[in-house]
């Protein structure tokens, strides 16, 4: 993965992570093909603001098959919080990473000070995993990306190369299947009325992977949440919209005082 990020990564125990910043902890959780360098936009905005943000390298691909699935995924991260010394931190997970957010904040919501969600996972069965089960030739991949955004010029060749090399790795191909199957028996549907934790929803009015009703079931169900459209926008709104996602967030950290 060449990403420009990974020059910043810190290695420490078991964990690698990207940290940028002081104060108040915004931690960021990838999604399945996403890499760290998706949040360049939130990390060069507010660790200019107040925020120590730290984004985690998941083991997506790493953990037993066993364990690949979005329990896990949410013990690493408190294991993390902890290993960090953190308390009172955010969660801004996008897609699986969103998942992996709410689940951990059901289970730890002591730590857990707010929660920001974008095309999240978690509610919708076919969130992920959908038709890269078949091992495809580039151009078909190529197209699903573009699909993932709604201007497809977002999916840059690297980024298309990276979901490539990922399906046509037998063990990552198993492992994103394994998660994709995770993602449906961890469905949060009956958990979220009881999650009261404050919560910030941003979504792309034009995501077809989790489409927008998505999002308006997930601000229903969750008692203390707000939800923010970004228009002309697909999946990953963090990278489409930097600015535009940037300024909503710290909108509502602001009135929320966080």
């Amino acid at each position: 993965m060449n990403d420009p990020m990974a020059q910043n990564l810190k290695k420490e125990d078991r964990y690698s992570y990207i940290e940028v910043g002081e104060g108040q902890p915004i931690i960021v959780l990838h999604g399945l093909m996403g890499g760290l360098s998706n949040f360049d936009g939130v990390v060069n905005f507010f660790s200019t603001k107040g925020y120590n943000v730290i984004i985690p390298e998941l083991p997506v691909y790493s953990m037993s098959l066993l364990k690949t699935n979005v329990k896990s995924f949410a013990e690493y991260l408190q294991e993390f919080i902890e290993f960090k010394g953190l308390d009172n931190v955010i969660l801004l997970g996008n897609s699986l990473g969103g998942h992996i957010g709410l689940y951990h904040t059901k289970h730890y919501a002591k730590v857990v000070k707010g929660l920001v969600i974008t095309g999240s996972s978690g509610l919708y069965e076919s969130a992920m995993g959908g038709g890269y089960t078949k091992r495809s030739d580039y151009e078909v991949i190529k197209k699903k990306a573009q699909d993932v955004f709604y201007d497809p010029a977002i999916a840059t060749k690297e980024i298309v190369d990276e979901v490539y090399e990922t399906v046509n790795d037998r063990n990552k191909l198993v492992k994103t299947l394994a998660i994709a199957k995770s993602a449906i028996r961890h469905n949060m549907s009956k958990d979220l009325p009881e999650m009261s934790t404050p919560t910030c929803i941003i979504w792309g009015k034009n995501d077809t992977v989790t489409p927008p009703d998505v999002a308006e079931e997930f601000n229903e169900l969750l008692p203390d949440s707000e939800l923010f459209w970004i228009d002309k926008c697909g999946h990953a709104a963090m990278m489409e919209h930097p600015d535009t996602f940037n300024e909503i967030l710290y909108k509502w950290l602001q009135k929320r005082n966080f």
